[in-house]
C-alpha cells in the first residue's frame, strides 16, 4: 500500500505547513496568566527565530474537559481573548487556541489566528463546520478513540464547508487504565487526508492518572518526537512552562522552558 503525501495548506498569511515545511505549536496548557503566556512566548519566539522554525503560540483559555470540575480550567472567554490581544500587540506572533462549543467561534475567530477542535470534539459537526465557516485553519486532534483512517470524514467536513487549510494533529489512543499508547501507522494514514503534527507532550500524558488529575511520564518524549520525525510529520505541538512542577494544568507531561531550545535541536 501507498500513502500520497503532497498537501500544503495556509495555518497563517506567513506560515505554510506541508511538503517539507514545518511548524512548532507550543506554549502553556491553560492561561494561567499574562505574565507566563508573555514569558513563554517571548522565549520561544526568540528560540525559533535563531532555529528558523516557523512557530505558532498555543494556550486555552477554558480546558472544559479537565479530570475532576475542582482543576483549573483557564480564564474564561472574555479575559482570554483580552489576553491574547494584548500577546498579539506586544509581541507580533500568531496564535491557537481551542474552541468547545459553535458560540465561540465568532469571537475567538476575530482574535486568534488557527483554531483547534480538542480530541474528544472531532466527531462534533455543528463545530467543525462553524470552525470552517470562520476562514481561519483548523486543526483537529484525533480523538483518543478515532480510528485514524476515519479522520479522514472530520477533514472532509471542514472541506466541504470551504475551508481547505485543515490539519490533523496524533496525541494517541487511550484504552482506559491511565494511558495513551501511539500507533506509528497513524501518521503516513492520517497525512493522506491533511498535514500531521505530533502532539508530543498529550502523547506521554496519562489521562485522570494523578487521582483526579492527569499525570504524564515526559522523559518519554523526546523518544516519540523523534519517532515521529522518523516516520514523517509536518510540525510538532508541545506544551511547555517555566515551571511545570507549578502549573495549573498538564505540568507533569510539560517539557521545561529552559530545556525547549535543547529539545527542539534535536527533533527539528
Amino acid at each position: 500500500m501507498s500513502f500520497e503525501i503532497s498537501h500544503s495548506i495556509k495555518l497563517t498569511d506567513d506560515i505554510i505547513i506541508g511538503n517539507g515545511n514545518k511548524v512548532l505549536i507550543a506554549g502553556p496548557c491553560a492561561a494561567e496568566s499574562y505574565d507566563i503566556c508573555h514569558q513563554v512566548a517571548e522565549t520561544l519566539s526568540t528560540i525559533c527565530r535563531k532555529l528558523n522554525i516557523q512557530y505558532i503560540f498555543k494556550t486555552s483559555f477554558d480546558k472544559a474537559n479537565r479530570t475532576s470540575e475542582n482543576s483549573y480550567r483557564g480564564p474564561g472567554l472574555k479575559e482570554g481573548l483580552a489576553l491574547f490581544e494584548k500577546l498579539k500587540t506586544a509581541l507580533n506572533i500568531p496564535i491557537l487556541t481551542d474552541i468547545h462549543e459553535t458560540s465561540q467561534v465568532n469571537d475567538v475567530a476575530s482574535v486568534v489566528d488557527v483554531l483547534q477542535i480538542p480530541a474528544f470534539l472531532c466527531r462534533q459537526t455543528d463545530l467543525i463546520i462553524a470552525a470552517a465557516n470562520s476562514g481561519k485553519a483548523i486543526n483537529i486532534k484525533r480523538g483518543q478513540f478515532m480510528a485514524p483512517e476515519d479522520m479522514k470524514y472530520a477533514v472532509e467536513k471542514a472541506k466541504n464547508a470551504g475551508n481547505n487549510n485543515i490539519c490533523l494533529t496524533e496525541r494517541g489512543s487511550t484504552f482506559g487504565y491511565h494511558n495513551l499508547v501511539v500507533d506509528f501507522r497513524a501518521l503516513p494514514v492520517m497525512r493522506q487526508f491533511s498535514p500531521v503534527i505530533f502532539d508530543v507532550t498529550h502523547s506521554v500524558q496519562q489521562p485522570g492518572g494523578a487521582g483526579g488529575s492527569s499525570g504524564g511520564q515526559k522523559e518519554f518524549a523526546p523518544y516519540l518526537a523523534k519517532a515521529a520525525k522518523a516516520v514523517g510529520i509536518d510540525g510538532f505541538f508541545i506544551e511547555t512552562h517555566p515551571n511545570p512542577s507549578a502549573a495549573l494544568s498538564d505540568g507533569p507531561n510539560m517539557i521545561p522552558l529552559n530545556e525547549m531550545e535543547e529539545f527542539l535541536k534535536s527533533i527539528f
